[in-house]
């Protein structure tokens, strides 16, 4: 059972939601506005957030960013703007999935697993820190350190390094992370994996023309090894 804090201020789609959820198990709870459920999410520590993004007093995606400021708890957001700008744009504010409008009870409980599975509440306990030369990535308190220094990483960040950690001397594909890291099953704009390379790559230290860790194959995707 999944604590899940469900923010929609439209009673018509937030009560039936309520109920289907619950009845496959999850406990939840609901806000209908943004800062209401800012401030769910911090004092109860839910273990995913539904986002509606047309909320009555702050716009959906800048809830996201105020709660990325402060928060990794895994977020999928719901909205009725369906088209890739729109999405690519609250995947790259932080959110793990997304759902369009309408969309049914059993789409977002499926949703709701499969980020679940990837987050810390889903991860194996026994699961070890992946090693890689002097980069350390541990699953369970999602730290990163390089040569024994942490490294400050936004959740989307985390898990980009972390399936690239995963396969260690391996190309990795731009359509495999978006596939698998920001969770689009058909593709979408490689140029939300390259701009997040280019953040993760700044903060370990390196750049595209001098990499150390992340080297880019061309046409192809990225490979991550040691130096």
């Amino acid at each position: 059972m999944a604590r899940l804090l469900l923010i929609e201020d439209d009673l018509t789609i937030r009560t039936p939601l309520i109920r289907a959820l619950r009845e496959r198990g999850h406990a939840v709870a609901a806000a209908s506005t943004a800062m209401g459920g800012l401030r769910d999410a911090l004092e109860d520590r839910p273990d995913l957030v539904v986002l509606d993004l047309g909320l009555p007093d702050l716009d959906g995606r800048e809830l996201l960013r105020m709660l990325r400021a402060v928060s990794s708890v895994p977020v999928i957001v719901a909205t009725a703007r369906d088209d890739e700008a729109e999405i690519v744009r609250v995947l790259d504010a932080g959110a793990d999935d997304y759902v369009v409008k309408p969309f049914t009870a059993a789409q977002l409980d499926a949703r709701a697993r499969a980020v679940l599975r990837r987050g810390p509440a889903g991860a194996d306990a026994q699961d070890p820190a992946l090693v890689v030369g002097g980069l350390r990535v541990d699953s369970r308190s999602r730290q990163v350190t390089l040569d024994g220094t942490p490294v400050e990483l936004t959740p989307r960040e985390f898990d980009l390094l972390h399936h690239l950690a995963g396969r260690p001397g391996q190309v990795v594909t731009k359509r495999e992370l978006l596939t698998e890291v920001w969770q689009i099953p058909y593709g979408g704009a490689d140029k939300t994996v390259d701009v997040h390379l280019s953040w993760l790559r700044r903060k370990l230290g390196e750049s595209a023309q001098q990499p150390r860790y992340l080297h880019t194959v061309r046409g192809v995707g990225v490979r991550l090894e040691a130096p």
